[in-house]
Parts: C-alpha cells; sequence; structure tokens
C-alpha cells in the first residue's frame, strides 16, 4: 500500500516510442507531432493508457522510463484526472538501474500489487531494405533486444514477485506482439523482434512456478497497429483505419484480467482489432 493507502501499480514503459516527441515518431516523420487536438488516452500509446486506466481505479502509478521528463506530461495528465503518479527512471539494460528503482518504487509508495512490462524497443526499424537479412544486423541490435525482451522481464519479475508471493496476489502481465507467436523475417522498418519469444516463454514459466502463490501471470500479445500520435500519421493508419486498435480498449482488458476472479488462470490472451476484450 501506498502512503495514502492506495495500491500500486507499476507501468514498465509508461511513456511511448510513437508519442509526439518519441524516437519512432522522429525517425517516421523527421520532427516531433503536435498531440494537442488528440485524445489524452492516446497520446502516450499502451502504456500511458494503461497508467491512466489504472489511475482511474484508484491505484496509484508508478510510470518508469529512462528519461523521467518522457513522462512528465502523462503525470500531468494523470493529476489532471484526479489520479496519483510517481516517476521512476529505470534503464532496462543496467541490472543496477533495475534494482535501484524498484527499491525506490518499495521506498516511497510500497510493493507492488500490479507489474505491467510494457517496454518496448525500435532496433532495426532504421536499417534499409538491403540490409533486411540476418548476416546484417549488428550484434549490439541482438543485444538491445535480448536486454528489452528477456532479460529486462526476468529481472523485473525477480524484483515484483516475491512480495506478491507472499502477499498471495498478485498481477505480472506482459506487453507482447504476434512476432512471439511465430519466428518471421523481419521487413524494412520493423524492429528486431524474434527474442520476444523468450518473453513469451518466461510469462508461462512463471504461470507454472507462481500461480499456486496468487500471482497472476499473462503473456498478452497485441497483434495490430496501436494508435498514437507517431502511428496515426502513418499512411497505412489513415488509409486503412480499422487496423488501427485503441489503447483504452486495451488498457481495459489489462484492467480486466487483473481484477478476474484468480481461480480462472490463463498465461496468454490475443488482442486484434477486432477482438480487444478479453474471454475465458
Amino acid at each position: 500500500m501506498s502512503p495514502t493507502g492506495k495500491q500500486v501499480a507499476v507501468v514498465v514503459g509508461a511513456t511511448s516510442k510513437w508519442q509526439a516527441d518519441g524516437r519512432n515518431t522522429r525517425l517516421a516523420h523527421g520532427k516531433a507531432l503536435d498531440d494537442s487536438d488528440l485524445p489524452v488516452g492516446i497520446r502516450w500509446g499502451i502504456g500511458g493508457a494503461i497508467a491512466q486506466k489504472f489511475a482511474k481505479e484508484g491505484f496509484l502509478v508508478v510510470l518508469t522510463t529512462r528519461t523521467a521528463a518522457n513522462a512528465a506530461a502523462l503525470a500531468r495528465a494523470i493529476k489532471a484526472q484526479g489520479g496519483e503518479s510517481l516517476i521512476v527512471e529505470m534503464d532496462l539494460v543496467s541490472q543496477a538501474s533495475i534494482s535501484q528503482a524498484f527499491a525506490t518504487i518499495r521506498e516511497r509508495v510500497g510493493d507492488p500489487h500490479v507489474v505491467v512490462y510494457n517496454a518496448g524497443y525500435l532496433e532495426g526499424r532504421d536499417l534499409p531494405p538491403e540490409k533486411e537479412l540476418l548476416e546484417h544486423i549488428p550484434l549490439e541490435m541482438l543485444e538491445t533486444a535480448q536486454h528489452i525482451a528477456s532479460r529486462g522481464p526476468f529481472l523485473v519479475a525477480k524484483e515484483a514477485l516475491p512480495a506478491m508471493r507472499k502477499r498471495g496476489e498478485g498481477s505480472f502481465l506482459i506487453t507482447n506482439n504476434a512476432s512471439s507467436l511465430r519466428g518471421r523475417k523481419r521487413m524494412t522498418g520493423q524492429s528486431l523482434y524474434y527474442p520476444r519469444v523468450m518473453m513469451r516463454t518466461l510469462a508461462q514459466v512463471l504461470t507454472e512456478e507462481y500461480s499456486e502463490y496468487g500471482v497472476h501471470v499473462a503473456n498478452i500479445v497485441i497483434d495490430g497497429l496501436i494508435d498514437s500520435p507517431g502511428t496515426r500519421a502513418l499512411p497505412r493508419a489513415r488509409q486503412h483505419p480499422e487496423i488501427v486498435m485503441n489503447p483504452m480498449r486495451i488498457a481495459e482488458a489489462f484492467y480486466y484480467l487483473h481484477t478476474q476472479d484468480k481461480s480462472c488462470w490463463t498465461h496468454e490472451l490475443q488482442l486484434t482489432p477486432f477482438a480487444t476484450k478479453p474471454s475465458f
């Protein structure tokens, strides 16, 4: 519990690489975009939407990001909605940074009841068409993908799950994508996504190990283009609005998973543009 008596939800990766000034937005459009006319619920992608949803439901939400300034606008939005948040810097490439971040969280607001692992990366997106094949992928690019997709959730789980196990309840929810289901050739403009298979396997393992202690672990596969300032401006989003997924609907699915009777365990949920409500 936080000092205000609220349960704590930690969103790892609360900001988005596709937000108005995000790395992908600048890469795709060559500049930051104006998001002032967009709904506040979509401005920070899935992470921001999840943070806003849990804050509206009465949680104190911890927003983790590599640089605190990235989440400042999101924190202001949550406050304007009557919610409460805390920004904590965390670099998933560094074990020391992860440990320090969770030490700060425990000291300032207590152990989390919910951890949403929503970290993303763009490594691979800037490679030209003639460098699609694996032989052209720099080792550093693979290592970054592994840090975020497998090593990162492993280290975060080690920080968060012991307290949930001892308390006998909690949720560890992982945002993933369809590349975790099947290996596919990396196309031009795509990130190096196949290390996310390990992320999915980790969720399955943690379900096996921790469900008996009341901890709900799930791998949520987001199979579609997420609405956000940077993606909304893409030609394919304009041409095919039906494929664009509303992050607020996705956030509702995450909250739904957390609130379900924990006798209904699932280790995986797949959301598409045409199905964003989970069923068991």
